[in-house]
C-alpha cells in the first residue's frame, strides 16, 4: 500500500498540469450537470415493511383517484378579537378566499369548513383542506403563490390566516452565516497550525474543490435519484470536514519529509506513501460506516449515507492526487516562512527546541499517570452519557418550527381550537375484501376504535368504490409527540387484532404520527445490528492497519463512550432545553429518530479517523525499535499538534450548521460536533495513551495464525526505506539550503 500510493504522490507532483487540469473538468463537468438538472425538493419519510407504510400503499391501490402522501395545505383562518368566524362578514371572507383556490392548478379540492364541520366550538377558529393531485415535490411555484396569494386575500378583510400542512414545506439551503464562520475559524486554525497562509489556502482549496464536485453531483442526480436537500447538506458536511483534515495530514507530513532533507518531488511521495496510507485506511472506516446505514432499511437514510460516502471518497482521492500536485504549484511557499528564512543560502540552520511542545508534555504526564488520567476521563464522559439514559425519539414536525413560520403558526392555532391531537390524527385503514358482511365489519371498527382510551373522536368511514376498502380518521387526546399518542397507536393496533378475527378484515393504523412511530421503533430495532456489522468490519479494518487485537477494541469502546457523551448533549439541549436558546432552539421534544443511527455511523468514520492518525505514528515509532513509552511520545510529538487542529477544524465546520433552521440540520451538527470533541480530546488524547500505557508491548501483540492470515498494508511505509536518499537517513536533519529555482 504504502509503495503504491508513494508512486501515485511522486506521479501526481510530476504531472502536476495534467492532474490539475483533470480535476478542473472534473469540477466543471459536475457545475454544468448541476446547474442543467432539474432542482429537487424534499420528500416523505418511508419505512418499506411496516404496518403504516403498507397502509399508505393500500390507500394507493385502492383509492387512485387520491393520493396517500401527496400534497396538502391547511388554511386556518382566525376571526379578531370579539368575532366569529361564523358570523357573515367573516365566512363571506373564507369562502371567497377558497372560491379563489378551488378548481386552481393542482389543486383536487378545496374543502368548505362550514359544510365539514372544521369549525370550533367556540366558533374563533375554522380550517380549509386542501388537497392536491400530486406529491410536494412536484407542486409548481404558481400553485404556491396562489395559495400564499388566498392567505393574504383573507388577511385583507380583517382575519388572522396561517397555512400548515406540506405544501409550503421548503428545503434548507445550505449556505450562511453561521457556515461562514465555522470555515472562517477553520482557516485560522490551519494558518497557526501550518505556519503558513499557502499550506492553509491548500488545504481549504482541496477541501471546496472535492466538495464543489460532490455537491454538484447530488445536484445533479437529485431528482432522479430521489436526493433531498438533507442528503446535499450532509454530504457538504462531511466532504468539507474530511477533506480539510485529509489535506492537512498529508501538508503535514509534506513538510516533515522536507525538513528531513529530501527533495520536493520525494517528500511528495513519501507524504503519500505515509499520511496517505492513513487517510485511505481512515477514509474506508468511514466509507464502510456511511455505507451501512443502508441495513437499516429506510431509503432516506440510504441515501444520505451513500452521498456521504461518496464525498468521503472524493475527499480521499483529491488528497492522494490534487493534494501533492499543489505542491508543485505552490514550491517551498508550502513550508513555513520560518523555515523558508531558515533555507536561505548563507543562513545557518536554526539550532534544536530545547523545550518539548505540548504533545509531547502531555505525552509524559499520561505515562506518569495513566491510571488517573483513564478514570477521570471515563468517568467525565460517563458523567455528560448520564441524560442519554433519557433518550426519546421522534420525527420532528411543524411543532419544532420557529414561532416566525406560517407553518407553526397554523399549528398553534389548530392546537387551540380543536386540541393538542388534532395535529396528529391517526389513519386507520380496513380492508374489507376477506369479510363476508362489510358493513357489519366496518361498524364493528368504528365502534372498537371509538371505545379505546385516549381517542377524542372518530369521523365518519369513507369507502372507495369497490366497497372493499374504509378508511376513518381517528383524532388523539395528545400531542403527536407525546408518549400517550405513541401508547395510543399501540391500544387501537392491539384491539383491532380481536376485530379482525371475528370479521376477516385486514385492519391497519397509519398517518404521518403512526409511520413517524413506527419508524422511531425501526431505528431503535436496527441499532444492534447495525453497529454490530460496522463496528465488526471497521474492528477487523484496524487489525489490518495496526496488526493488533488490543488496539482495534479499545478503539471501539472509546467511541462508545464518546457518541454516548455526544447523545447525552442532545438529550440536555433537544429535550431538556439546556443551552436551547443559545443556538435558536424554541420548542423541545424528542430527539429525531434517525439521529443516533446517523451520528453513530459518522462519528465511527470519524473517530478511527483520529485514532488512525495518531496511532498510526506510535505503531511507525515501535515498529522501529522504539519502546511503548517512547512509541507513545513519538506518536504526540509527530502528530498530537496535527490531529487536535484537524478535530478542531472539524468541530468548526459541524458547529456552523447549528445555525440553520432546520431541526434535523441542527441536531445533526451539535451531535456530530460534541462527539467529535468528546472522541479527539478524551478518548483518542487522554484515554487511548493511558490504556495503551497500562498494556506496554501487550498492546501490539497479534496471535501467530493471525499474523500469518492478515496482509500486510504497511501503513508505516517500512518499504519506503530502500526510496530513502542518503540525505534523509537522519531523522533529525534540517532543511538545507534549497537550490535555485522554484523550490
Amino acid at each position: 500500500m504504502a509503495t503504491f500510493l508513494y508512486r501515485i504522490g511522486r506521479w501526481a507532483f510530476r504531472r502536476r498540469r495534467l492532474v490539475g487540469a483533470l480535476w478542473l473538468c472534473a469540477l466543471v463537468l459536475a457545475v454544468v450537470a448541476a446547474g442543467l438538472a432539474p432542482s429537487g425538493q424534499d420528500e416523505d419519510l418511508s419505512m418499506p415493511g411496516t404496518e403504516s407504510q403498507k397502509a399508505f400503499d393500500l390507500l394507493d391501490e385502492r383509492f387512485p383517484q387520491s393520493n396517500s402522501q401527496g400534497a396538502e395545505a391547511r388554511l386556518v383562518f382566525q376571526a379578531p378579537d370579539g368575532q366569529q368566524v361564523t358570523a357573515q362578514q367573516n365566512r363571506a371572507a373564507v369562502e371567497k378566499t377558497l372560491g379563489s383556490l378551488d378548481g386552481g392548478d393542482q389543486v383536487a379540492s378545496a374543502a368548505d369548513p362550514y359544510e365539514t364541520g372544521a369549525v370550533s366550538k367556540d366558533g374563533t377558529i375554522a380550517y380549509s383542506t386542501i388537497t392536491y393531485t400530486v406529491d410536494a415535490v412536484d407542486l409548481k411555484e404558481p400553485t404556491k403563490s396562489a395559495l400564499e396569494d388566498a392567505a393574504s386575500q383573507a388577511r385583507d378583510a380583517g382575519l388572522t390566516v396561517e397555512i400548515g400542512g406540506s405544501a409550503l414545506d421548503a428545503e434548507e439551503a445550505p449556505g450562511g452565516t453561521t457556515e461562514i464562520i465555522g470555515v472562517v475559524v477553520a482557516a485560522v486554525v490551519l494558518i497557526l497550525a501550518l505556519g503558513s497562509l499557502v499550506a492553509a489556502g491548500l488545504s481549504l482549496l482541496t477541501a471546496f474543490w472535492g466538495v464543489a464536485i460532490a455537491f454538484g453531483l447530488v445536484s445533479a442526480l437529485a431528482v432522479p435519484l430521489g436526493l433531498t436537500s438533507t442528503v446535499a447538506i450532509l454530504a457538504l458536511m462531511l466532504g468539507l470536514a474530511v477533506g480539510i483534515d485529509y489535506a492537512l495530514f498529508i501538508t503535514s507530513r509534506f513538510r516533515d519529509e522536507r525538513a528531513q532533507g529530501n527533495s520536493p518531488e520525494e517528500a511528495a511521495g513519501r507524504a503519500v506513501g505515509t499520511a496517505g496510507s492513513a487517510v485511505v485506511f481512515a477514509g474506508a472506516t468511514v466509507f464502510i460506516a456511511l455505507v451501512g446505514l443502508g441495513v437499516v432499511g429506510i431509503p432516506e437514510l440510504t441515501k444520505m449515507g451513500m452521498a456521504g460516502a461518496g464525498a468521503v471518497a472524493l475527499a480521499v482521492l483529491v488528497a492522494l492526487t490534487l493534494v501533492p500536485a499543489l505542491f508543485g504549484f505552490f514550491g517551498r511557499r508550502v513550508l513555513s516562512r520560518t523555515v523558508r528564512k531558515a533555507a536561505r543560502p548563507g543562513k545557518q540552520p536554526p539550532p534544536p527546541a530545547r523545550r518539548p511542545g505540548l504533545g509531547t508534555r502531555w505525552a509524559r504526564f499520561v505515562l506518569r499517570r495513566p491510571v488517573a488520567v483513564l478514570l477521570v476521563a471515563v468517568l467525565g464522559l460517563g458523567a455528560v452519557a448520564i441524560p442519554a439514559l433519557s433518550l426519546e425519539l421522534g420525527l420532528p414536525g411543524d411543532e419544532s418550527k420557529s414561532v416566525e413560520t406560517t407553518q407553526r403558526r397554523a399549528y398553534d392555532l389548530l392546537s387551540e381550537g380543536f386540541g393538542p391531537g388534532f395535529n396528529g390524527p391517526l389513519t386507520v385503514v380496513v380492508d374489507l375484501s376477506g369479510s363476508a358482511d362489510k358493513q357489519a365489519a366496518t361498524d364493528q371498527v368504528v365502534t372498537t376504535v371509538r371505545g379505546v382510551d385516549g381517542v377524542a373522536s372518530v369521523g365518519d368511514p369513507v369507502l372507495n368504490e369497490a366497497k372493499d376498502t374504509a378508511v376513518l380518521t381517528a383524532v388523539p387526546q395528545t400531542a403527536p409527540t407525546s408518549d400517550e399518542t405513541k401508547d395510543l397507536v399501540q391500544s387501537i393496533r392491539g384491539a383491532a387484532s380481536g376485530v379482525e378475527a371475528g370479521t376477516g378484515a385486514d385492519i391497519a393504523v397509519t398517518g404521518t404520527t403512526a409511520l413517524n412511530i413506527d419508524i422511531s421503533e425501526a431505528m431503535s430495532d436496527a441499532l444492534i445490528p447495525y453497529l454490530t456489522v460496522v463496528i465488526g468490519l471497521a474492528v477487523l479494518l484496524l487489525m489490518v492497519v495496526f496488526r493488533s487485537i488490543l488496539v482495534p477494541v479499545k478503539a471501539a469502546l472509546g467511541f462508545l463512550l464518546s457518541v454516548g457523551a455526544a447523545f447525552g448533549v442532545l438529550v440536555a439541549v433537544f429535550q431538556w432545553g439546556w443551552g436551547a436558546d443559545l443556538i435558536g432552539i424554541e420548542q423541545t421534544g424528542p430527539v429525531m429518530s434517525l439521529m443516533p443511527i446517523l451520528i453513530i455511523g459518522i462519528v465511527f468514520g470519524l473517530a478511527m479517523d483520529y485514532e488512525v492518525f495518531l496511532v498510526s505514528r506510535m505503531r511507525e515509532a515501535h515498529v522501529h525499535g522504539a519502546s511503548p513509552g517512547e512509541a507513545i511520545v513519538s506518536g504526540f510529538r509527530h502528530s498530537g499538534r496535527v490531529v487536535a487542529a484537524a478535530a478542531i477544524i472539524m468541530i468548526s465546520v459541524f458547529t456552523g450548521f447549528v445555525g440553520m433552521n432546520s431541526p434535523t440540520i441542527q441536531t445533526m451538527g451539535l451531535g456530530l460536533a460534541s462527539a467529535v470533541a468528546f472522541d479527539a480530546f478524551v478518548v483518542r488524547m487522554a484515554i487511548a495513551p493511558a490504556v495503551l500505557a497500562l498494556l506496554g508491548r501487550r498492546a501490539w501483540w497479534l496471535p501467530r495464525i493471525l499474523n500469518r492470515v492478515l496482509p500486510n498494508v504497511d501503513i508505516e511505509g517500512e518499504a519506503l526505506s530502500r526510496h530513502a536518499p542518503a540525505s534523509a537517513t537522519r531523522p533529525d536533519a534540517v532543511v538545507p539550503p534549497f537550490p535555485a529555482g522554484r523550490y
